[in-house]
């Protein structure tokens, strides 16, 4: 495997490091969002309304980002957003410092046209390798979370205090620098080419996509897993630290430890659908969060929710990894872009809505119910699953001599 990751193009290791930076400011905003929320907010009810403003200006700006690359290229596009989140970085921890929690929303949501940008890296990875590497290239981009998970909470604890007139401003001017690293490294990145059997084929119609039974289950998986994982947790560090009154530090340690688990996976998971197939680990990213809750629901000191929180960063690779390869077979080179556009806008949507209700559920029905209230959609996935498998059997018409394996 390390030769393998050896011989990866040099975008795969640009596009890493700047994952590291985009997946830190989504780090430092789900950790801190909602912590600054409860303190300036102007009702209980809203605090984790900071987090979820940034994953609508995910939402909003996905489709946009899709087509404006289109025109002209991942590069430019990639670039532009970088400056931008540095902008925006900058403008968040003006808001914090004066507690302008109006303006620190605005702040978030600019931090979020970023993501939308960020979430691309994966598709230009696959984009540069051959096909038969497109999993080890999604997974490899995706290692870098690791790193975020990581770097995101110790920017934020380390810095908090670096402008001691108002906690919390610092993390976000920090960011601010990160970004602009990351325009420059961004700077270097080539621009994929077409691959040559699409050289002769025609764009299809959106609609033809979409009715793809691999289109569909890719997407279904992304936006289960993204749901779930945002509802749970978004709500976890209000429910430890404001809640429950555990440190910081512990906190920040339980969120760390789920990041990481998010992404560590990714060094085998490519491997794992290649020898067990992406239906076994589609089911198996669902099986591990059907334990979280379990874990979650009768957890009463740190080490219950540590081990849970990892599970369910762990069930979210396997679905997100697992989607993502199962949506690269759906369409070809030419119709990628609204192809992913869509996949990405739902996913997002569903990330929105999962992080918007998170405090609302929490402060009115408690933890144990907001965990509970995730197994309905866990279990309708899976039935949606194995009733759609042999269907997902059938090789994509766009790529029939790149079957996988089931």
């Amino acid at each position: 495997m390390k030769n393998t990751f050896l011989k990866l193009p040099q975008n795969i290791y640009l596009l890493s490091v700047s994952q590291v930076i985009g997946m830190s400011a989504t780090t430092i905003v789900t950790l801190l969002g909602g912590l600054i929320g409860a303190d300036i907010a102007p009702a209980p009810l809203l605090a984790t309304l900071p987090a979820t403003t940034m994953i609508v200006g995910v939402a909003v700006t996905t489709i946009p980002a899709a087509l404006l690359m289109k025109k002209i290229g991942r590069k430019n596009g990639f670039l532009l957003s970088a400056l931008l989140a540095s902008f925006s970085a900058l403008l968040t921890a003006f808001a914090v410092f004066h507690s302008n929690f109006f303006l620190f929303c605005i702040g978030t949501f600019l931090i979020g046209t970023n993501g939308a940008f960020v979430q691309q890296y994966r598709f230009a990875a696959i984009e540069s390798v051959s096909k038969n590497m497109a999993s080890k290239a999604v997974g490899f981009v995706l290692l870098a979370g690791i790193l975020a998970g990581i770097i995101g909470p110790e920017i934020a604890k380390r810095t908090k205090d670096l402008f001691s007139i108002q906690e919390y401003t610092g993390p976000f001017v920090f960011l601010a620098v990160l970004f602009v690293v990351s325009a420059f490294l961004l700077s270097f990145l080539k621009n994929t080419k077409i691959h040559e059997e699409d050289l002769h084929s025609k764009e299809r119609p959106l609609k033809s996509i979409i009715i793809q039974p691999h289109f569909f289950i890719a997407v279904l998986a992304a936006a289960t897993g993204f749901g779930v994982m945002t509802f749970i947790m978004t709500a976890t560090p209000i429910h430890l630290h404001k809640m429950s009154h555990y440190s910081i530090d512990n906190t920040v340690f339980i969120i760390q430890s789920h990041i990481i688990a998010m992404f560590l996976p990714s060094l085998f998971t490519g491997i794992l659908i290649q020898r067990f197939g992406v239906f076994r680990i589609l089911l198996a990213g669902l099986a591990s969060f059907c334990v979280t809750v379990v874990l979650a629901i009768n957890a009463h000191a740190v080490l219950p929710y540590w081990a849970a929180l990892v599970l369910l960063g762990i069930g979210w690779n396997f679905l997100y990894i697992s989607s993502t390869v199962l949506l690269a077979q759906s369409h070809s080179h030419l119709e990628r872009f609204k192809a992913q556009g869509v996949n990405d806008f739902i996913v997002v949507l569903s990330q929105m809505l999962a992080s918007l209700f998170a405090g609302s559920v929490l402060f009115s029905e408690g933890w144990i119910n907001l965990n509970l209230l995730t197994l309905p959609l866990i279990l309708i996935c899976f039935v949606i699953f194995v009733l759609k498998r042999k269907q997902l059997a059938i090789a994509p018409s766009v790529s029939p001599k790149e079957e996988i394996p089931l």
